[in-house]
């Protein structure tokens, strides 16, 4: 998982000037709750993650990429869609932090998500319940 972590979040990294091997990797160990994630699979081959961490009265999402080779083919917007799903179900809003430039961002804004503050490395999130 850690490995996949650091493929799929290396371009935008180096992009920023932030990529470090060892941090990409440690980061998710140091963080990951397994209690709150699921792992994306496509056929019985690993493809992903995705974390959706209860706190204080919102969920957020981390964790979530999926293998470059399967971008474009409507499985990160099936699985994303699925949580917020689930989370309006509960009336929970969901936040997230995206990086700079990411492509990733657009994903997030077309499932309903506006910028709530930005850094120069990071995007914060926010998406409201929707009924």
């Amino acid at each position: 998982m850690a490995e996949l972590r650091a493929v799929v979040m290396r371009p935008d990294l180096e992009r920023l000037g932030r990529y470090d091997e060892h941090r990409v990797r440690q980061r998710l160990r140091d963080s990951f709750e397994p209690a709150h994630a699921w792992t994306i699979e496509v056929g019985d081959d690993f493809a992903g993650c995705v974390a959706l961490r209860p706190a204080e009265g919102v969920y957020w999402l981390e964790h979530f990429f999926l293998d470059p080779r399967l971008h474009g083919r409507g499985i990160g917007t099936a699985v994303l869609g699925r949580l917020l799903e689930r989370c309006d179900r509960e009336g929970a809003v969901v936040r997230l932090n995206v990086l700079q430039g990411s492509a990733a961002r657009r994903l997030y804004e077309r499932h309903g998500f506006t910028v709530e503050a930005e850094d120069p490395v990071d995007v914060f999130m926010v998406r409201a319940v929707t009924s």
